[in-house]
């Protein structure tokens, strides 16, 4: 995946801002959504990024799947993130 392209990224202390410059819309994640997009931009897949986060932070591989397909699905539907 990769950011729309007009899409503009800047990291914050509690997590991050996006800009869709054409819309002027923006969003803010907090510090597990950025994880979820720094590292699907760095090209893991959903899968790896769930099994990680179930075993950083010891909860249910389900419900890290779960979560992390919510955060994929919300930056997809407000056209953040783009398959490449």
């Amino acid at each position: 995946m990769r950011l729309h392209p007009d899409v503009s990224m800047t990291d914050t202390d509690d997590g991050t801002v996006l800009l869709h410059q054409r819309t002027g819309r923006y969003w803010q994640l907090n510090i597990t959504g950025r994880q979820v997009l720094h590292r699907l931009l760095d090209g893991e897949s959903p899968e790896t990024i769930a099994t990680a986060f179930a075993a950083a932070h010891g909860i249910a591989p389900q419900r890290a799947e779960h979560d992390v397909s919510a955060v994929i699905h919300q930056l997809r539907a407000a056209e953040v993130v783009v398959a490449p």
